[in-house]
């Protein structure tokens, strides 16, 4: 067997995996040796990130379990050729969400590369177990994966992702060889007015999925003049338990005193604060809004705001909207700020 279908049959193994942790949702996993190690890793992500919930990490291994299936796998895989050239990738990891590096290790690992990763601390136990189920399936290729605290050694290209403070910090060190840099993005919804009560529903699952923490989470929408948010706020209304949650409740009770002390004009539904403001990017448990006259002219706006925008969520004929509710289930080929990670890592 080859490095790829030994490496492809693993991870195909991860998936079902996971697809069966996730069809028990949780419950009774501990009691079994299969997903021993697993509810371990899910447990210290816990008690190392206190916004790596269970239901939140569940969701992302659930919507991975979906992805890594064998017809998933060969038909993102297809339309890049395999060759011996064996590259070593060096890929820092951010760690905003429950396994937001694992597109990138598995895009360096398919093509049969060298691996040399360092994870984010917060997200390190997930990471770590992924790699041990992997290198237990694929045996082989166990000594070519490396987990670093940091790394002086050769390599031929660089995939790190941060913030935009630790992206001049990469470029400056690491600059010099070939690399992918991602800064901080955010997205954006569009809403008309028009939209049903289980679209803006579905919003709430792009605004409040893993506490807002992701690129892909939705932290501003655009509304027309006289928009009328109590439909906004009704249709959100079943998130409302959100505020249960110390770490979030937190931040939302600090942002909102800050507010009022500033005397910004809010509106305010008991679990998220609406703020008018140009920014992209709104503290946890706020929601930026900001009006437009038309849609056509807000398209051209976007575009001019592109490097900074993820996802566009919305119903509207701008070409890059993704329907609401959709930000949290990428496919396997929506490259992080549309950068085929894969080709990159073929071009080394």
């Amino acid at each position: 067997m080859s490095v790829y279908e030994d490496r492809f049959k693993a991870v195909e193994s991860l998936g079902t995996l996971w697809r069966e942790f996730a069809s028990l949702d949780g419950e009774n996993t501990s009691f079994s040796e299969r997903f021993k190690n697993l509810e371990e890793a899910i447990v210290l992500a816990g008690h190392k990130n206190g916004w790596f919930t269970r239901e939140n990490v569940l969701y992302a291994i659930n919507q991975w379990g979906s992805l890594l299936q064998e017809q998933e796998l060969k038909k993102w895989l297809e339309g890049y050729p395999k060759t011996t050239k064996q590259a070593c990738v060096f890929i820092i990891m951010a760690g905003n969400i429950p396994l937001v590096g694992l597109h990138d290790f598995l895009s360096a690992y398919l093509t049969g590369s060298k691996l040399v990763i360092k994870a984010a601390s917060n997200d390190l136990s997930l990471m770590k177990w992924v790699i041990l189920f992997l290198n237990q399936q694929a045996p082989s290729s166990a000594s070519e994966i490396q987990i670093v605290d940091a790394y002086k050694g050769d390599y031929d290209g660089l995939i790190a992702t941060g913030s935009d403070n630790s992206a001049r910090y990469f470029e400056h060190y690491f600059g010099h060889k070939p690399h992918i840099i991602r800064k901080n993005r955010n997205s954006v919804a569009i809403l008309t007015g028009q939209e049903s009560t289980e679209e803006l529903s579905a919003l709430g699952e792009d605004i409040f999925r893993y506490y807002g923490l992701g690129c892909r989470s939705v932290s501003k929408i655009y509304v027309p003049k006289d928009y009328d948010f109590d439909l906004l706020f009704k249709a959100l209304y079943s998130f409302k338990d959100i505020i249960s949650y110390e770490k979030y409740s937190n931040n939302y009770d600090y942002n909102k005193a800050v507010y009022l002390m500033s005397l910004y004009q809010i509106l305010d539904n008991g679990f998220l604060i609406l703020k008018e403001d140009t920014s992209l990017s709104s503290p946890i448990g706020s929601l930026f809004y900001e009006y437009y006259q038309d849609v056509d002219s807000l398209a051209s706006h976007l575009s001019e705001r592109s490097e900074s925008i993820q996802c566009i969520v919305g119903s509207t004929h701008i070409k890059e909207a993704i329907p609401f509710g959709s930000t949290q289930k990428p496919s396997l080929t929506d490259y992080a700020d549309g950068v085929d990670t894969i080709k990159f890592i073929q071009s080394l």
